[in-house]
């Protein structure tokens, strides 16, 4: 019982690093060669031929289509791929705030428990601790594992297709896009990129504030570490990327912000219906 109660804890932070700090760290590790090799329609691997080639083949063709414009083209392909995954953010978010609303009626009665035993530090009294508490997550039917994370899990194939196709795609390193060469380091856009990375972690963070208060510091430390992260490697790499990154996640933001008044107000009034009303 104490193994689960200390995977419940350690289960949100682990998630988020696996999300969040790992594929940062995969992308950046990844070898020159690899890189640098064109894509093509005659690539060889299931990978290469149905998921990078594709994108770089659409991030030419909406290039052709602004004028050579592929700076234009990789925020308008980094927004139709967005739109086309939103059904799983969308998802996520809906679980994340019905967990969180478990929490606000399960914080109480946790908050007696932890009283209850304060003065009592016997292993007995432990123990006994930790069976009243799982008893009330099996009343509440709360799990900290139901957080959605998985549907950003599933999003891994189509990001780092997207992340290879840019990489791929020689043309881009040939282009300038506002101030910057795409296929040169830039010293601005890494900073804006870690700046829109850190914004994002705070606004996901909003969902679930309050459903786990003792991971506040792992949270924080997490919240430091993706974008400086995320900043020092965009300094290694061609400016596309830390575009890409940038655009990506102030397009999350944006969703982030909509998804959560449009589930709170849903959840809010359907409490307000009649019992049953709000299954017609």
């Amino acid at each position: 019982m104490k193994k689960i109660l200390l995977l419940q804890k350690w289960a949100k932070p682990i998630l988020i690093m696996l999300i969040g700090v790992i594929p940062v760290i995969v992308l950046s590790g990844c070898t020159t060669a690899s890189q640098s090799n064109s894509i093509n329609a005659d690539s060889s691997g299931i990978f290469n031929h149905f998921f990078i080639y594709p994108f770089s083949f659409l991030i030419k063709f909406f290039a052709n289509a602004f004028q050579g414009n592929y700076g234009l083209s990789i925020v308008l392909m980094t927004f139709i791929i967005r739109l086309a995954i939103m059904p799983l953010m969308m998802n996520q978010t809906k679980k994340q705030l019905d967990v969180k609303e478990k929490m606000a009626v399960l914080q109480p009665e946790l908050t007696e428990l932890k009283e209850k035993y304060k003065n009592d530090v016997s292993a007995d009294a432990k123990k006994q601790q930790q069976a009243e508490m799982m008893q009330l997550y099996q009343k509440h039917q709360f799990n900290l594992l139901n957080m959605g994370c998985l549907p950003m899990l599933l999003q891994w194939p189509i990001t780092l297709a997207f992340y290879y196709a840019i990489r791929r795609t020689q043309e881009i390193g040939a282009h300038d896009f506002l101030w910057f060469s795409l296929g040169k380091t830039d010293m601005i856009l890494p900073l804006i990129a870690a700046v829109v990375y850190y914004v994002q972690f705070r606004v996901s963070q909003t969902v679930s504030a309050q459903i786990q208060q003792d991971q506040n510091n792992q949270m924080a430390f997490i919240g430091l570490l993706s974008p400086i992260m995320m900043g020092v490697f965009s300094f290694q790499m061609p400016a596309a990327l830390p575009l890409y990154w940038a655009v990506g996640g102030i397009f999350i933001i944006v969703q982030t912000i909509i998804l959560n008044k449009m589930y709170t107000r849903r959840n809010g009034a359907s409490k307000n219906l009649p019992t049953g009303a709000e299954d017609l």
